[in-house]
């Protein structure tokens, strides 16, 4: 990626991650993309946040990586599906940015999130920041569906403080038609954090008719507190902030006539967790 290519490259800071991003990364050869992709020398980026109390302790430094294999009916960013949607960034600017954070990162109790996207599309680029992170003193944290876990060496997850896992359903055929995806890759990668003893923070979204059966929620917290590494867990309500995506996108959504689950039915989820002696938020 030349000089010139990086000054015409649009701001990496980002308002929110729910700011629609295409086309930022098409001018890139491919075979500069393969070559980023097995180095990790450049990465994809759709935006860099600032401020999060969300993705892991403290205040948080997130960057938002392009790229995703999994294909989520309530994907509230799909544009960040695409790998050339995003930000062409050299591993010296994004190192480079986040040094600009490194002290109030620390004073705040907080650090650095890599999230997506799915980042371990970019499992060497993700590998080279989190070292960076780690040489700073700066606490990390990976947003991962988990499918891709394998692709990082032990010595490599030794650089990750906290994995966030987003585990969308446990039953093999919901997760299927929720994702396009298998289940089995993401619990194995939780049960290898857990040999590890790797801290989890474990992610899941409760649509109403899709991820709420009763029968798969208390089984996915049964196994997650059999983990013994599981945190906490986030019962996140599904939303329609993305919904506009979709549209801009030409991408055909399922989920318009969805809504969000109510207050009783986000307790009830959370309550079947709490069973499992797991602490809920």
């Amino acid at each position: 990626m030349s000089e010139q290519q990086q000054l015409n490259s649009p701001p990496l800071q980002a308002k929110s991650p729910f700011e629609l991003r295409v086309n930022l990364g098409r001018g890139v050869p491919e075979s500069d993309v393969r070559t980023a992709l097995a180095t990790g020398d450049m990465g994809f980026l759709h935006s860099f946040t600032t401020g999060s109390t969300v993705d892991g302790p403290g205040v948080r430094v997130v960057a938002w990586t392009t790229g995703c294999q999994f294909r989520c009916v309530y994907c509230h960013n799909p544009d960040t599906w695409t790998l050339s949607n995003g930000i062409p960034v050299t591993i010296s600017k994004a190192i480079e940015q986040l040094g600009r954070y490194r002290a109030g990162l620390k004073i705040m109790s907080g650090g650095f999130t890599l999230s997506g996207g799915e980042p371990l599309m970019q499992d060497r680029f993700a590998v080279k920041l989190f070292t960076a992170a780690k040489e700073m003193g700066i606490h990390t944290a990976l947003d991962s569906n988990g499918s891709l876990g394998d692709r990082l060496s032990d010595a490599e997850l030794d650089t990750i403080d906290l994995v966030l896992l987003d585990i969308k359903c446990w039953d093999a055929e919901r997760h299927r038609q929720v994702t396009g995806m298998e289940v089995g890759p993401v619990l194995g990668f939780a049960r290898r954090l857990a040999d590890r003893k790797k801290p989890v923070w474990l992610r899941y979204v409760l649509v109403p008719g899709l991820t709420d059966d009763p029968e798969h929620i208390s089984r996915l917290a049964s196994f997650a507190a059999g983990l013994g590494t599981v945190e906490r867990v986030d019962v996140l309500p599904f939303h329609q902030m993305g919904r506009f995506k979709w549209k801009e996108l030409k991408l055909n959504y399922t989920l318009n006539d969805f809504q969000p689950p109510t207050g009783d039915a986000v307790e009830h989820a959370c309550a079947q967790f709490r069973a499992q002696g797991l602490e809920v938020f």
